[in-house]
């Protein structure tokens, strides 16, 4: 929780609620699709976003990652994990699947299944392909199975968000996705955007919710 430095009516501190957004990019274009949900988040008050990545990942036994992201948003840490009220996952498509650096995280994180560390907290996805059809919504579907393991309450983009039924590029009733084409581009279109920061405030309203005391 961050201190806003603002006072409630009776005189104490006010706090925000924080969701952490954890991606793997290696492009940039699942990087700028977390910053448009993290803006989504944030349009929610009391709501605010974390931020985070994950380290990439060897075949070699000798550790390839500095301890400090050299640009970025940082690497996450297990406090991550309990602080915030809700969590948005974020990896490039890999054959229709997460990418290793957001499965080996995801992997290791036995502790926090047998504490509970995220049950009851709500969770979202998001992904990028370089292909229309290149596997977005098995990815994003893939990503679920283990949030719904750590008992997570899943929260997706309905169809009453008009650019669900009107994008020509990504954007999925299982989470936010981005196009990046054939050349690559990490700039997502402004239905991407959209749907992006939807799914954003979406998460953020639900984690605002079920955090109330």
């Amino acid at each position: 929780m961050a201190d806003t430095g603002e006072v409630s009516a009776d005189g104490r501190p006010e706090t925000m609620s924080e969701i952490l957004v954890l991606y793997y990019s290696r492009g940039g274009s699942v990087a700028r699709l977390a910053r448009q949900i993290a803006r989504g988040v944030g349009e929610v008050p009391g709501m605010t976003a974390r931020l985070r990545t994950v380290p990439p990942v060897s075949a070699l036994t000798q550790p390839i990652a500095p301890p400090v992201p050299e640009e970025g948003a940082p690497y996450v840490e297990p406090a991550d994990l309990i602080e915030c009220v809700g969590v948005a996952l974020g990896s490039p498509t890999r054959f229709g699947n997460m990418a290793a650096p957001m499965k080996h995280f995801l992997d290791g994180l036995g502790a926090e299944w047998a504490s509970g560390t995220l049950a009851g907290k709500p969770a979202a996805v998001f992904t990028s392909t370089a292909s229309l059809h290149g596997g977005q919504e098995s990815t994003l579907l893939s990503m679920h199975l283990p949030l719904l393991h750590h008992g997570c309450v899943i929260v997706g983009i309905p169809f009453t968000e008009p650019a669900l039924s009107h994008t020509r590029s990504g954007g999925t009733p299982y989470g936010a996705s981005h196009v990046a084409g054939v050349t690559d581009d990490p700039q997502p279109s402004e239905e991407e955007v959209q749907l992006a920061r939807a799914l954003g405030r979406r998460l953020a309203t639900f984690a605002h919710k079920l955090a109330a005391p």
